[in-house]
Order: structure tokens, then C-alpha cells, then sequence
């Protein structure tokens, strides 16, 4: 059994769950915009202290390793190293779309015979997507995808397939022709969804090097061109 610090800041929520033995016993979540860098440390001590533990209680630290928002996932990543350095526990990164898709699978009222595509948001008609069935298996890996109305013909010739997350809505205005093509629009990402995946990963002592893990940005940083009064 094992106490576990998830933290959840790769999309524009920011979430922290504790769970015990893959169970959530606290969580503390944000969906106000930009909000990761001043909530952060409060949701992991307020989670710790709901818990009625200390951080040196915990057994390891989990952090959402991405795809995702760039300044999210350094917010999330150098948080989760540093209480991983304080307090000398291991760190266990999560895929974030998996952790999404195991959120989707967890809605009853999904069907069991249909594929998951958690996406998130990566700018104009671009997203992050993977797919998944309702085991939690891999069926196409991440990647970043241009959406428009050819995007996934293959996979939804075949099957039936639900579409969460912040980058559903702009796969919904090119997709709303497909018959198999289902979107669940309230779903929204939590570090709550990690929990199991990261006992799983515990279990297994797949750890993370602290000093030299990187998140999984999947595209460059781009940075935008500061613009100069008066210049062109």
C-alpha cells in the first residue's frame, strides 16, 4: 500500500489528489485559467494535511509528465522534483492522456465497446491525441494531430469512438458528420484519474531520475516575438 502525492497541472486545470493504495482520500482542483504557479503548493499542503499526514509520510511523488501546456507541465514537473529532493521519495510520471482516458473509461455510462480519445488543446486546429479501448490498451499511440474532416476515417470506419477533452470542441466542428464520432463535453482532466496508474507504477518501482526527467512536450517550445512599439 502506498501514499502517493499526485499532481495534474499539464492542461489549464490544475489538480492535486493524495491517494492511498490507488484510492483518493484528498483533492484540491482549479479550472481558473493560468492559475498552476500560485495554486500549486497549496492544493499538495492542503491534500497532505487533509490526509491528516506529513510530506515525509508519502511514498512517492507523481506528476502528469504530458503532452500539454509547456508552462504547465514545468510548473507541475518542477514541483513534483522538488518535493521529491526534500523529502528523498521517488518520482512517478504519468502519461496525461492515459490518465484522461482512465477518467473517460470510469464513466458508466460510456459504453465498454467503444474506443477513448482523450485530446488536448495545442493551438489553431492542432491537438494532442491517443487512443484507447475500455481496458486502458493503447490502440494509437500520441501524437499531435492537424483535425480536420479526413482526421481518423480509418479507426472511425470501424468503431465507435468518444472524444474528451479541451481539444474535443474543435474536432467536434469537423467530425459532427461521422456517425461514430461521440463527444462527452463535460469531461474535464484530474490528477484523480492518476491515481491508479501511478500505484501501478510504485508496484513496479518504475521510477523516474529525479535530477535529469523532462517532460514529454511532444512539439518545441515556441515562443511568441515580443512586438516593439514603432517597429514592424
Amino acid at each position: 500500500m502506498a501514499t502517493i502525492l499526485n499532481i495534474e497541472t499539464a492542461t489549464a486545470v490544475c489538480s492535486v489528489a493524495l491517494a492511498v493504495d490507488g484510492k483518493v482520500v484528498a483533492i484540491e482542483e482549479s479550472h481558473t485559467k493560468n492559475s498552476h504557479a500560485e495554486l500549486i503548493t497549496l492544493f499538495c499542503e492542503a491534500v497532505v494535511k487533509e490526509a491528516g499526514i506529513t510530506f515525509q509520510d508519502l511514498d512517492a511523488v507523481a506528476v502528469s509528465k504530458g503532452p500539454g501546456s509547456y508552462t504547465g507541465l514545468r510548473i507541475g514537473v518542477s514541483t513534483a522534483k522538488g518535493y521529491c529532493f526534500a523529502i528523498d521519495k521517488p518520482l512517478i510520471s504519468v502519461g496525461t492522456l492515459e490518465a484522461m482516458a482512465a477518467g473517460m473509461i470510469t464513466n458508466e455510462s460510456n459504453p465498454k465497446d467503444f474506443l477513448y480519445c482523450p485530446m488536448i488543446d495545442a493551438r489553431r486546429m492542432e491537438v494532442y491525441a491517443a487512443f484507447f479501448d475500455s481496458e486502458l490498451n493503447e490502440i494509437k499511440a500520441t501524437e499531435a494531430v492537424i483535425v480536420d474532416e479526413h482526421s481518423f476515417g480509418e479507426l472511425l470506419s470501424s468503431n465507435k469512438i468518444i472524444f474528451a477533452g479541451d481539444g474535443a470542441p474543435k474536432c467536434k466542428e469537423v467530425l459532427s458528420h461521422q456517425p461514430n464520432a461521440f463527444f462527452e463535453e463535460s469531461f474535464n482532466p484530474s490528477a484523480a484519474f492518476m491515481a491508479k496508474l501511478s500505484e501501478k507504477k510504485f508496484k513496479q518501482k518504475d521510477f523516474e531520475d529525479v535530477a535529469y526527467f523532462e517532460p514529454f512536450y511532444l512539439k518545441d517550445f515556441v515562443a511568441g516575438i515580443p512586438r516593439v512599439k514603432g517597429l514592424k
